[in-house]
């Protein structure tokens, strides 16, 4: 092996050759397991939060796999809609000066798939990077055919199941995009806004219990006044009780408006009287629902001021309640202009009460960066009550398990007050929703148009246009599990695979996903029985990535870090070019400048992608957010350097070396035997983390085995035994080094697959391991051998680390140089300590580099000492020559000062009555042991500095 570990000359060929030989597909023998990838978005390219949820599921898949299991780690790509049109309208914007319009629907569709075969596949080759064991032989596209025809499907028979319908409802629109958008796709934001006070006159000689002939209501939107078509007051409020049922005069358009009572009105916010627009909010869409109040559109696509209002009752239906004449010189204005113009009016009127400044909450587009609108428009609907029934049982009855639990509070609190789930989008590239339309407006719900003719018995020369909405995205996903799975034209997967086993996901999206993957599954997918199957068995939600300070990671913090620049590095230089280099707005530019300066001074170091996978796992505590730390990062990649070595320390003394795999006498060691019941108790340990999703429980293990028992101490063990020791004890701690660190390897790979592989090639011909082809990945995870677990060995062992510890600590502490040989003598040695002396001097004497020991009679005192103490016996160093006599009385003096404080504690403990009362006989008994103890070191202790005064 090489001198030192080099991640980046090893990564890229190891995972070409696993691609090609076929170890990612499923092989068609055991038990199913499958994973289904959350789907990302195809212009999107790896961030943190891909690499930590990816590095769970990749660990979980090779976890199974090696278990035997038949496993199918299920990938492919969202179409994501929005994104896309955007990034190809750009393209041909910057690349030709032309609109998706110029192109024309079909013609446009075409740049987009021809964008998607030449950039659309940045973020697989960079999954790859990571080393996700995903079978790419089967990757999935959410608009290609097979999905296509699942989506179409799953359409078609939820509209005959009268679970989809059109209807005209409010929903966020985004004035720039010209499409609804849905809740996710809406960030709200904090601004510095207006609150506008505005007098609307109360109708037929009415008044105020004041006796004001006007009503105040407040605003932080003017513009929706010209579709107010109620004003809402609480029926318990005094001021106003008694105008419920009369009318306001509305200002601008002259309508008279009922006041209507309503608990959304608060008694004691502002006025106390809300103005209500059914059409343009949503809280006020939900009081015109209950009072019966008329919607007024106002607003065009562009949200500017229509010439004539658009009437709906509160069915949506087309009403003539009222006029929908709209004020002439408003007619074309932007919401914003219209806003200013109202204002002006209201003041010349005399009806402006006051403008306070005030901090709002705004909701802008994700994508486009405007405020959304709340429009009434016409679109397609999915009734979901009836579908989220059996979901909630499916959670209820334990089918599907959300780890961390808590989650399922959030779900069932989201499923319980479920709202119809509007999945139309006014885009061209999507799913096309699978509806024609007649001459009268009558629609047609088909596969195809022929179809439709075929079915509705149309006349060939019936015209039929076809919807020009695309599907939510989000439609598409939440028909993931299956359709991945060739529903609804393939069966022998869905057999194999379905229901899939876990999903990795965050909690922001348990109901704009998950929640709607368990309802569509569950209506269309049924075992042999008819029972509906849910799309996994359990989901595991993760925290966020935020960065060492606990502030979310964003492009304007300079805080961002991309996993490939940790996994290869990048300097300083290219980490600001790759940040500022396109951007077009210098102040932006400068600000992220400094950040990144800041952040990342020297740049990023290259660390391997197996430090970054450890590291992600090791923070991998269930559900919460954590705090990246690029210390622990390259504390990891020191762990994968301290593996590398020890590698090359078993290599260098079992290769050409007679390891016992063709048999042979052999005799184990006290630390051979001791490894070896270590290394249970660690595979024990991860198996138990893997299989409840402790995978930061399952690093520690391996860190605290691999680390400080097998190359902090076993390695240095072996080496008394490789250079003097029998011919057969030698035997038997080369096949020890080899058989531990080669199982070792396969408990590792599921986290760290490069280096495991690349040191297991070397380590795995000296074992008699029966290996099942060429690669770790497909070989047996390790099993707890219950038979090599021996706790004498663990206790002996630990004796000897002490004995040696305590030596090592007296030449520390009166600076004794490493190689000095020094004689020892033990008093108060028991027999037990006696045995494990004898058995293992030559560990001690080597370890520890000491010329003899003695075992002293009892009640013979030895020479003047420095002494450490192991339970009840005490280790002497003949202090003649060399020791320094006050610093080890000021040791003493510091370690006696010490216990006597401990004893103290103890002591108060025990003489406090209502302690002994309360405490169980246990705790007393263990507090009673634990003082006895300490006054044993003690009297030693203080015996020993009297001995030293003495000299």
């Amino acid at each position: 092996m090489e001198k030192t570990f080099n991640p980046t000359a090893i990564e890229k060929s190891l995972y070409q050759s696993w691609e090609e030989q076929g170890y990612f597909s499923p092989t068609g023998e055991g038990d199913g397991y499958c994973i289904a990838i959350p789907p990302p978005n195809v212009t999107g390219s790896l961030h943190m939060g891909h690499a930590f949820q990816q590095t769970i599921m990749d660990t979980l898949i090779r976890y199974q796999r090696m278990q035997g299991k038949n496993t199918l780690w299920q990938s492919g790509t969202d179409h994501a809609g929005i994104a896309t049109q955007m990034v190809v309208e750009r393209k041909i914007a910057a690349e030709e000066g032309k609109t998706r319009h110029d192109y024309g629907r079909d013609a446009f569709i075409d740049k987009i798939w021809e964008w998607k075969a030449h950039s659309g596949g940045t973020i697989g080759k960079q999954m790859k990077r990571l080393g996700n064991s995903i079978d790419w032989t089967r990757e999935r596209f959410t608009m290609d055919d097979g999905l296509s025809d699942a989506v179409q499907e799953v359409f078609v028979r939820l509209y005959e199941d009268d679970l989809i319908y059109r209807g005209k409802r409010l929903v966020n629109w985004d004035p720039k995009l010209h499409t609804a958008i849905s809740d996710l796709e809406v960030e709200n934001k904090d601004k510095k806004g207006h609150m506008w006070h505005l007098r609307y006159p109360l109708a037929n000689g009415a008044k105020t219990a004041e006796g004001k002939e006007y009503l105040v209501v407040a605003t932080t939107r003017p513009e929706t006044m010209l579709g107010d078509t109620g004003v809402a007051v609480n029926p318990e409020d005094p001021r106003y009780k008694d105008l419920i049922g009369q009318h306001i005069l509305l200002p601008l358009v002259n309508r008279l408006i009922p006041i209507v009572g309503d608990e959304h009105a608060d008694m004691d916010k502002g006025t106390g009287c809300v103005k209500i627009t059914p059409a343009h909010d949503f809280n006020d869409n939900e009081v015109g629902k209950r009072c019966g109040l008329a919607m007024i559109n106002i607003f065009d696509k562009d949200a500017a001021i229509l010439k004539t209002a658009e009437v709906y009752n509160t069915k949506g239906e087309e009403s003539d309640e009222f006029d929908a004449a709209l004020p002439a010189d408003l007619a074309g204005l932007d919401r914003f202009v219209a806003r200013k113009a109202i204002v002006e009016q209201f003041e010349q009127l005399g009806l402006l009460d006051g403008i306070k400044d005030h901090d709002l909450v705004a909701p802008y587009g994700d994508r486009s960066g405007v405020i959304i609108e709340p429009l009434l428009t016409d679109q397609w609907y999915v009734r979901t009550e009836p579908l989220a029934k059996p979901a909630i049982e499916a959670v209820e009855n334990g089918d599907i398990q959300f780890v961390p639990k808590q989650y399922e509070n959030m779900y069932f609190a989201w499923m319980r007050d479920i709202q119809d789930w509007c999945i139309s989008r006014q885009l061209w590239w999507g799913h096309r929703i699978p509806a024609w339309y007649d001459e009268s407006g009558k629609v047609y719900v088909g596969r195809s148009e022929e179809e439709v003719r075929t079915k509705h018995a149309l006349a060939d020369d019936v015209v039929l246009r076809q919807d020009d909405d695309v599907l939510d995205t989000w439609f598409s996903s939440a028909l993931w599990t299956f359709s991945t799975l060739g529903w609804p034209n393939e069966e022998e997967l869905m057999k194999q695979f379905h229901s899939t086993d876990v999903l990795v996901t965050g909690f922001d999206i348990i109901f704009f996903w998950v929640a709607r993957m368990i309802m569509m599954t569950m209506h269309f997918i049924k075992d042999e029985d008819g029972k509906p199957q849910v799309p996994f068995k359990q989901v595991y939600v993760t925290g966020l990535i935020r960065d060492e300070n606990g502030d979310k990671m964003s492009k304007s913090k300079g805080n961002v870090i991309d996993p490939l620049d940790m996994i290869d590095g990048i300097s300083l230089d290219d980490l600001l070019e790759k940040r500022t280099g396109n951007m077009m707005q210098p102040q932006l530019a400068e600000k992220i400048g400094k950040a990144t300066k800041k952040n990342f001074p020297d740049g990023i170091e290259a660390h391997g992608t197996d430090a970054l996978r450890f590291t992600l796992s090791a923070l991998a505590s269930t559900g919460r957010d954590i705090n990246w730390d690029m210390k622990r990062l390259d504390g990891y990649r020191n762990f994968c350097n301290k593996l590398w070595n020890a590698s090359r320390y078993v290599l260098m003394n079992t290769e050409e070396h007679d390891c016992g795999k063709d048999g042979g006498a052999i005799e184990l060691s006290l630390a051979d035997r001791w490894i070896r019941s270590e290394l249970q108790k660690t595979v024990k340990a991860v198996h138990e983390a893997f299989n409840t999703f402790r995978f930061d429980i399952a690093s520690q293990a391996l860190y605290e085995f691999t680390w400080n028992q097998f190359c902090d101490w076993y390695l240095e063990l072996t080496k008394p035994v490789l250079f003097k020791g029998s011919e057969a004890q030698q035997r038997g701690t080369r096949k020890t080094l080899v058989e531990t660190l080669e199982t070792l390897l396969r408990l590792m790979h599921p986290i760290m697959p490069f280096i495991t592989e690349t040191i297991w090639q070397r380590v795995v011909p000296l074992t008699s391991f029966e290996k099942s082809g060429d690669s770790i990945m497909i070989q047996k995870f390790p099993q707890v051998d219950d038979a090599l677990v021996d706790q004498q060995a663990a206790d002996d062992l630990e004796w000897v680390k002490q004995f040696i510890i305590a030596i090592r600590n007296i030449r520390g502490e009166m600076d004794i140089a490493p190689s000095k040989p020094l004689p020892v003598f033990l008093k108060n040695a028991t027999e037990l300590d006696q045995r494990r002396v004898n058995e293992n001097s030559t560990f001690v004497s080597a370890l520890a580099k000491l010329e003899s020991i003695d075992v002293l009679a009892q009640g013979e005192e030895g020479p003047a000492s420095a002494t450490a103490v192991i339970g009840e016996m005490s280790v002497l160093i003949p202090m003649a020559g060399l020791i320094d006599k006050d610093a080890e009385i000021a040791r003493l003096s510091k370690a006696i000062e010490k216990l006597e404080k401990d004893t103290q504690k103890v002591r108060g403990k025990l003489s406090n009555e209502n302690f002994v009362a309360k405490a169980p006989a246990a705790v007393i008994e263990k507090e009673q042991a634990k003082l006895a103890e300490a006054d044993s070191q003690l009297a030693k202790l203080q015996q020993q500095k009297a001995q030293i005064e003495a000299l």
